[in-house]
């Protein structure tokens, strides 16, 4: 056996020292190399140890065969990968901010989307079924049932429900119950369009009734005003399916929502914990059993001949229903998507988004539904519509100075 320095003999167990005997090894040690090297890492590792950094390397010709090479038991080189082109935190920033504003687009495409559906098939049923308490109902219904499952099956958190929250929602609930039906009732006697250019009216109602309860607003946002009445005066006069039904529906849809809004602030203001979304699901719990038995009362007994009439008229039950039924879940999911729109961008984005959202659908109904427009109703629209957003930027300057 080869000499071994004194350092490493103190710390070599004395077997270590002596030859291995012969039966040890096996006479017939594999010739494949890597099996070879698995049992003599086995016995390797026995007899080696490393001790302040040294390795016993001596130790390998107490039992390495002798025409066997120790190649294979080298150890690997340690490899430290090289950073990326795509760790570069800048190119990491530039694909987060690519991502958010594919989301961010893709939300809006939704709530666009899904408010188009909801008008034309909402719409459709009507021309059919001329009962807007009851699709009303069954709308609020509907979005009732979706957060319940949301809820139940924890896809959305469930928001914690006490004495005072609940009566701190009921005019709220209340308010949105009239600006829904009256909405509706307003769609069943006009064009699609048409309702939509009075809504956009909404921020006059939305300032007077808040400078009646004390709020002051400055001048630039009063002058906002001016172009929304013009132009919903002008879109009023000259539309071919008006209808005095039709028109107050409207205007009542503004003033219940704008009331809803400025209820809900003063009511809600100890509830902050509460998100929108969740806010908005027990207010339709709320609205529905404020406008169901209402429904009956008022509509209920010409539903089953309204809906043999329109299954006439379609031919096919299933359709009619389907179409109901559209008309419900895109209801609720546009409401749902608005929500989720706030929450990824700031207020004046959204309220930009929200006047964009009415030419949308105000251009598709005009699609699906070949209604004839007057080119004054469509420059009284075309302004009011311009005012609403006018109005939107001045609010929100006015915000951002407080």
């Amino acid at each position: 056996m080869s000499s071994m320095p004194p350092l490493l003999s103190l710390f070599t167990p004395k077997s270590c020292l002596k030859p291995p005997k012969k039966s040890h090894l096996s006479p017939n040690l594999p010739k494949n190399p890597l099996l070879s090297h698995q049992i003599l890492q086995i016995k390797h590792a026995q007899y080696v140890s490393e001790v302040h950094g040294l390795q016993y390397q001596y130790a390998s010709h107490s039992f390495y065969p002798q025409n066997y090479s120790t190649k294979y038991l080298k150890r690997p080189k340690l490899h430290i990968p090289r950073a990326s082109a795509s760790s570069d935190p800048i190119t990491n920033a530039e694909k987060r901010k690519g991502i958010g504003t594919l989301k961010l687009g893709l939300v809006f495409g939704l709530w666009y989307l899904y408010n188009v559906i909801f008008n034309i098939y909402n719409k459709k049923v009507l021309i059919l079924f001329p009962y807007p308490w009851f699709l009303a109902s069954f709308q609020l219904f509907t979005g009732s049932l979706w957060m319940l499952f949301l809820w139940f099956f924890k896809f959305q958190p469930c928001p914690t429900i006490s004495k005072g929250f609940i009566l701190a929602l009921l005019g709220p609930a209340f308010f949105h119950t009239v600006g829904h039906i009256s909405a509706c009732v307003s769609l069943s006697r006009v064009a699609v369009s048409f309702t939509h250019v009075i809504k956009s009216s909404e921020p006059v109602f939305s300032v007077v009734f808040s400078a009646f309860l004390g709020e002051r607003y400055p001048f630039l946002v009063w002058l906002s005003l001016f172009p929304i009445v013009f132009g919903c005066s002008l879109a009023a006069i000259t539309e071919l399916s008006f209808n005095l039904q039709g028109f107050y529906g409207a205007v009542i849809s503004n003033i219940g929502f704008v009331l809803r809004n400025i209820y809900s602030k003063k009511s809600l203001g100890e509830f902050k914990d509460i998100d929108g979304l969740n806010l908005y699901g027990v207010i339709s719990i709320l609205s529905f059993f404020y406008l169901f038995p209402v429904s009956i009362v008022v509509e209920g007994s010409q539903w089953v001949e309204g809906f043999n009439s329109a299954v006439k008229a379609i031919g096919k039950p299933w359709i009619f229903l389907l179409w109901v039924l559209i008309s419900g879940v895109f209801y609720h999911l546009y409401n749902q998507s608005s929500y989720e729109a706030l929450d990824e961008i700031s207020p004046l984005s959204f309220s930009v988004g929200n006047t964009m959202k009415r030419v949308v659908v105000i251009v598709a109904s005009l699609l699906v539904f070949r209604n004839p427009i007057r080119p004054l109703n469509a420059l009284g629209s075309a302004v009011a519509i311009l005012g609403t957003f006018l109005y939107s930027q001045a609010t929100q300057k006015i915000k951002a100075k407080r």
